[in-house]
């Protein structure tokens, strides 16, 4: 089954996701100009979410490192008692006996790795076990010569010729536990739903049981700029002018954002059997609440635009193709004071006159069950939605919207 999560979502004044000059990120749709956030930035946010509310075990996460050098070599120390000299060069041993090459001078691996979060701790009690056996397969430095011998011509070796005797240079069977253990990407939900690809090692690749759109404005959005001074605390009362000055860009916008999980490929990547099961459920319901409550953190300290989402619709898809709503909002939403016709307002009834279009047209039967809630002081627009969309009644909480798809789609409570 897919499940899809379509939210609007009006920020105040902010820059939650900026691009190379600092300025909010923004795009191009149906002719006009509109704000955005990355797919990136709010699975970067849903990450988040999972760590500062608890939605996952410590040993459900993942980690996204290029650092795996140094975190191993500091527990290896802690386990082994080994100076860190000894223990640096055996875990590069391990590193590279596993496929991957780490450099000795900054710590850092050639991938920016996604692993699961408990390969620190599992691959630093392994070198700590083997750390004799990887300190006398590490060879010499690149550049040393033995005392005695005339420099050796260097011989220029591709990577896959460095990357296979690195393997070789260490016994096999220990080799096959640390490659067993950096490619493993099972009972990690966080993997599971994000996946994985690393092109020299596509045995270690996850394909992830979760998209994730662009967020983008329901409207046409102008750039605007706060113009600051600061002043400094310890001038002469005699004097005047501000110690630093400056502009920073920001807009408001109302959001769509979207995204699905296909909770088979999800099961699939947590093991296929009854224990990845019961770890979907939890995983789908931390997914939903991560990504209602996630909010990206760029420029929050001086903006603060903390606003939750006005309506979140869940959709559960048991076969076909899922189905974006973002073409709800081709032709940018205005403002219609004349009719309760703020721009959430009217995306809320544009994006479920355009769900309704869109069941007209390619049929509802693939949908076991949609189920949204709507923030709404008077029940107007829940009831402008409902109308729009040709669907029941909302739901009255997020947890209610969140226990209801997980029913579904299991067959139990959350």
């Amino acid at each position: 089954m897919k499940v899809e999560l379509h939210i609007l979502q009006n920020f105040a004044p902010s820059n939650l996701n900026r691009d190379d000059t600092g300025s909010p990120k923004d795009c191009e749709m149906g002719g006009v100009r509109r704000a955005r956030i990355s797919s990136q930035c709010y699975k970067r946010a849903i990450r988040e979410a999972f760590t500062e509310h608890h939605l996952l075990e410590p040993g459900e996460r993942a980690t996204r490192t290029k650092r795996l050098l140094d975190a191993v070599t500091e527990k290896v120390v802690q386990q082994s008692g080994s100076d860190e000299v000894r223990a640096r060069a055996a875990v590069i041993r391990a590193i590279q006996g596993g496929g991957l090459k780490a450099d000795p001078a900054d710590g850092k691996t050639e991938y920016l790795l996604f692993l699961p979060s408990r390969v620190v701790a599992e691959l630093a009690s392994l070198v700590s076990q083997h750390l004799d056996v990887l300190n006398a397969a590490t060879p010499a430095a690149d550049g040393e010569e033995q005392k005695g011998e005339a420099p050796a011509k260097p011989k220029t070796k591709t990577k896959k010729q460095e990357k296979a005797e690195a393997k070789q240079s260490i016994p096999s069977d220990l080799q096959k536990q640390i490659d067993k253990l950096l490619s493993d990407g099972s009972r990690t939900p966080e993997l599971s739903l994000f996946g994985r690809m690393i092109a020299d090692a596509p045995g270690w690749n996850v394909e992830a049981a979760c998209q994730v759109a662009h967020a983008i404005s329901t409207h046409r959005v102008s750039m605007e700029f706060d113009f600051y001074t600061a002043i400094d605390d310890l001038k002469k009362q005699d004097t005047s002018g501000s110690g630093m000055m400056g502009t920073i860009p920001f807009n408001s916008a109302c959001f769509y954002r979207y995204l699905v999980v296909d909770t088979g490929a999800l099961e699939k990547n947590l093991g296929g059997d009854d224990a990845a099961r019961e770890q979907a459920k939890r995983t789908v319901a931390a997914l939903l609440r991560a990504a209602v409550i996630a909010i990206p953190s760029g420029k929050q300290n001086s903006m603060a635009a903390h606003n939750p989402p006005s309506l979140i619709l869940v959709e559960v898809r048991k076969e076909g193709a899922p189905r974006s709503l973002a073409n709800a909002f081709v032709e940018p939403v205005r403002p219609n004071p004349k009719h309760n016709g703020d721009l959430v307002s009217q995306s809320v009834v544009r994006l479920g006159r355009h769900l309704a279009a869109l069941d007209k047209v390619y049929g509802a039967k693939e949908r076991k069950r949609l189920s949204y809630c709507v923030v709404d002081a008077d029940d107007t627009l829940q009831a402008a939605f409902k109308k729009e969309a040709g669907v029941g009644d909302a739901l009255p909480d997020l947890d209610s919207l969140i226990g209801d798809t997980v029913q579904v789609v299991f067959g139990v409570g959350t």
